[in-house]
């Protein structure tokens, strides 16, 4: 397939979503989920140069809806053998880096094709593991295709680039060349669509990689290395280890890792960004991080818009997979001349939300484990002294004893109170009231953070208003703040969101390469 060009593709079109309200899908869905019960409890090797590696240390994998439920079990990889994975990783780029374009693009493409056939086998994977309901399920299985097919045509796109003039008397070149071995740290919430578009845009620049997913979310990761390597894979291109901070650090510190591509807390990206700024002894490079660090997102709601549009996105985007997305809205302002009419339907928005087992495709779910129930029980305890509790605050108990909690609505809330600052990663909201657009606007901005945001008005000079003055990588207008589609909306943020990357847009695969320009005189 090295004949592969940009101009021998269609055009890139987003991956449909899957219509689950057809029986057909249903059962279809439902026979998935069955499919993929019967192989919870495998036992998962670490994969170093194509070579299936044990440890003496395991860890579980649970399903977040019945913690009894065991997804898969993985071994723990060493420290030592992190360094090995690293070494390995950078004797493979040898070759890899010498793979044309075409040929790293035509890998991609091979294995959207496979993750189409096996898209509700994913699906089901996602369910057990993470604990998404079908349609955020289908949403990152999607995404993940959707990463695959732009990289491919994005890595030809970059291949075919020229200089913007030819110089008299020169021929000249530009060049995008791969930058050697990355880490690629993904975190649990997108484990499929985040981790796999790291590492695929990546392998389609030419480096090679050392993939250590998120220890809540290992066993989809395996399965997708294993997609990879069906798709014509080479050994040693990417290097699955798993295991905790220990391992990650491991990694992000060794000489030989040229880039760090992350994806989780701003805690960890902080200490991340940090340690690759330091040079190691045989280091001869700066390391790139690559790094998107979670959000206080906002959605404004002014007193001209439409307020069924309005209560339906914030509904959506602060409660879609529990409020576990980084693009999630945990901060509403709200107009004061509609505030108390759309805290009240608000209310009854969220409190028609179904919470329960995501096999079974209810709106909302547990949160993903013991410490994200306390944190954000911890945060519960503390909004009741910063806000007035409209729903929710409560624990739930349901079959299986997952870790479920009640969608949680504070009205209320200053600005500056700690649930307004302070990222919870779960099904929590702040409402905040205001007197005015300029006090709306102020207030959205007043966090650290600046990933994504949203506003629902009529008028178009507050619409352009804000296009200049939201301060967020990701502006919304008259719709919810979350579902980013690649290609549509490059996604990253600004401030402590982090290095505002663009995944899915035009930019991203530039971050994994350097650009050597080229001039030869002419005789």
């Amino acid at each position: 397939m090295s004949s592969t060009t940009p101009h021998s593709l269609p055009i890139f079109r987003n991956e449909p979503f899957i219509d689950f309200s057809s029986a057909e899908n249903k059962r279809a869905m439902r026979e998935a989920i069955e499919r993929i019960r019967m192989e919870l409890g495998r036992t998962y090797d670490l994969i170093i140069g194509g070579s299936d590696l044990q440890t003496s240390t395991t860890f579980h994998s649970v399903n977040p809806a019945n913690p009894a439920e065991v997804v898969g079990i993985h071994y723990t990889a060493t420290v030592h053998q992190a360094a090995q994975a690293v070494e390995t990783a950078q004797l493979a780029f040898a070759n890899w880096r010498r793979s044309t374009a075409a040929d790293r693009a035509s890998l991609l493409l091979r294995a959207a094709g496979l993750l189409r056939q096996r898209h509700l086998e994913f699906c089901a994977w996602l369910v057990l593991e993470v604990g998404k309901n079908w349609g955020e399920a289908d949403a990152d299985v999607g995404e993940c295709i959707d990463f695959l097919e732009f990289y491919a045509r994005e890595a030809l796109r970059l291949d075919a680039a020229t200089t913007p003039i030819q110089y008299p008397g020169e021929r000249n070149l530009l060049r995008y060349i791969p930058l050697g071995v990355g880490a690629v740290i993904p975190p649990w919430n997108f484990p499929l669509a985040i981790m796999a578009g790291m590492t695929a845009a990546s392998i389609v620049c030419g480096n090679t990689v050392v993939l250590k997913p998120s220890p809540d979310a290992p066993t989809i990761a395996a399965h997708f290395l294993a997609l990879l390597e069906e798709a014509g894979l080479p050994d040693g291109v990417v290097n699955l280890i798993q295991g905790g901070p220990e391992v990650g650090r491991a990694i992000v510190e060794h000489p030989q890792v040229r880039f760090i591509a992350f994806t989780g807390s701003r805690k960890v990206g902080v200490e991340i960004h940090e340690v690759a700024a330091r040079t190691q002894p045989g280091q001869h490079f700066l390391k790139r991080t690559i790094l998107e660090m979670g959000g206080k997102d906002a959605i404004l709601v002014d007193a001209d818009c439409n307020l069924d549009q309005a209560i339906a996105g914030v509904t959506a985007s602060a409660f879609g997979f529990n409020g576990q997305k980084c693009s999630a809205c945990s901060r509403v302002i709200v107009d004061a001349a509609v505030y108390d009419v759309f805290c009240d339907r608000l209310k009854e928005a969220v409190e028609s939300l179904t919470l329960g087992s995501p096999a079974e495709n209810l709106q909302t779910g547990p949160v993903i484990n013991q410490t994200a129930r306390k944190r954000v029980l911890d945060y519960i305890a503390i909004g009741r002294n910063e806000g007035r509790l409209l729903t929710g605050g409560v624990e739930v108990d349901l079959p299986g004893k997952g870790y479920y909690i009640a969608p949680t609505v504070f009205a209320d809330v200053a600005p500056t109170a700690r649930i307004a600052q302070e990222e919870i990663f779960g099904p929590v909201l702040a409402v905040i009231k205001s007197d005015s657009f300029e006090e709306s606007l102020a207030i959205a901005n007043s966090t650290e953070y600046g990933l994504t945001g949203a506003i629902y008005t009529h008028s178009r000079a507050k619409l352009e208003r804000a296009a200049e003055d939201f301060h967020v990588g990701n502006l919304y207008f008259n719709r919810k703040c979350t579902g980013a589609m690649v290609g549509a909306h490059p996604f990253g943020g600004f401030n402590m969101s982090g290095t505002d990357s663009k995944a899915g847009g035009p930019d991203y695969l530039t971050l994994f390469t350097q650009a050597k320009s080229i001039a030869e005189k002419l005789t």
